[in-house]
């Protein structure tokens, strides 16, 4: 119970917070308080379930793109991040190369290593736990540890999210690929427009910014309009051009805005 001591130079009371372990939640540099573990459990759970199930969607693409039921479930496996799975597939389906069209997927990935970078601070996980953990960093947990207040939650949500999204994630892309194979020609069901409208569900509400949303833009522009006269999976390679050219001319802008004052 909070005890009311006088302040030395008004003489006014004030209310003393109790110290020591009967503490409730403690605040953060953020100001919030420390969420509760179930709450935390939740959005995890909800992320992981609505994300996971996209995996079916994979399994699909990958079996309608020629790969055989190991090469799809290990591509979940071993890959996991639903972006770059996607584009290799569909740079296979279009009669790609296999080094252009993993060449695509890899660019795709290198945003994971930069999430590694942020979370590796935040989590700051022992050593041993680390390379298990880097298997699990992706746009979902990144996104769900990043929102947490403090460090126990960001490890809570990171651990919870990233265990059923993998875990669904792969029984899916096994139930995909298994279904797949019993549908014959997935064409023909139009089931092989499936990969492309989930990458766009999973892409459409990260692009907040008027920035993300040029570059998303002009991605498109740049894919579209070369897919009729370069190899398939290189259209996706060139497309990537469009982050550093938007940067390149935000950055004009502000210099001239600068000048301008």
């Amino acid at each position: 119970m909070a005890e009311q001591t006088a302040h030395p130079a008004t003489g006014q009371t004030r209310d003393d917070a109790p110290t020591g372990p009967a503490d409730g939640p403690r605040t953060t540099g953020t100001g919030s308080a420390r969420r509760s573990d179930g709450a935390v459990v939740r959005d995890a759970l909800g992320v992981g379930v609505a994300v996971g199930l996209s995996g079916f969607a994979f399994g699909v693409t990958s079996a309608g793109a020629g790969l055989t039921l190991l090469q799809t479930c290990a591509l979940s496996l071993l890959v996991f991040t639903g972006a770059s799975q996607f584009a290799l597939v569909g740079a296979l389906a279009g009669g790609g190369n296999p080094f252009t069209a993993a060449a695509g997927a890899f660019f795709l990935g290198t945003r994971n290593a930069f999430y590694g970078l942020r979370l590796s601070q935040l989590l700051a996980l022992p050593g041993f736990a680390k390379p298990f953990a880097a298997q699990w960093v992706i746009d979902e947990t990144a996104a769900v540890a990043l929102a947490q207040p403090d460090r126990r939650s960001a490890r809570l949500g990171f651990t919870a999210t990233g265990l059923t999204l993998y875990v669904l994630w792969n029984l899916t892309t096994l139930l995909g690929a298994l279904g797949a194979e019993a549908l014959g020609d997935t064409a023909a069901w139009g089931l092989d427009a499936a990969g492309p409208a989930v990458f766009l569900a999973l892409l459409a509400p990260m692009l907040k910014t008027t920035t993300e949303r040029a570059t998303a833009g002009i991605a498109v522009l740049l894919g579209l309009g070369l897919l009729p006269v370069l190899p398939a999976g290189v259209p996706v390679l060139v497309s990537a051009l469009a982050a550093p050219a938007v940067l390149w001319f935000r950055g004009r802008r502000a210099q001239k805005e600068e000048t301008v004052r």
